[in-house]
């Protein structure tokens, strides 16, 4: 294989591999990711009202704002005082949210 698209396309289809096929070997795993489409659902509209971000460091900054505060909320905890937890460390920290369930496949 010589064209370099197709070379990339291979090599992450290697690397992704034992994540592909996910849904065949576990039940707990869905085939879509509907849920999550849905879950970003809001923060895409917002989004599109308020006419996108000026930088592309403002849209990661959304997005990463956007995904603490719905991870927070769907973990039954208080998306603000996680937010202000992480604004007033002296130093950065990795926020306390975890993944329910079992570990993904590596």
């Amino acid at each position: 294989m010589t064209y370099p698209p197709n070379r990339r396309l291979l090599q992450h289809l290697r690397t992704e591999r034992p994540a592909l096929f996910t849904c065949v070997r576990r039940a707990d795993v869905e085939a879509t990711n509907w849920q999550a489409e849905q879950a970003i659902r809001p923060a895409v509209v917002t989004r599109k009202v308020c006419g996108g971000n000026r930088s592309p460091r403002g849209a990661a900054t959304q997005a990463i704002v956007a995904s603490v505060l719905r991870t927070s909320v769907q973990q039954h905890r208080d998306p603000l005082v996680l937010l202000v937890a992480l604004q007033r460390s002296p130093r950065p920290i990795v926020a306390d949210l975890r993944l329910p369930g079992p570990a993904p496949p590596t």
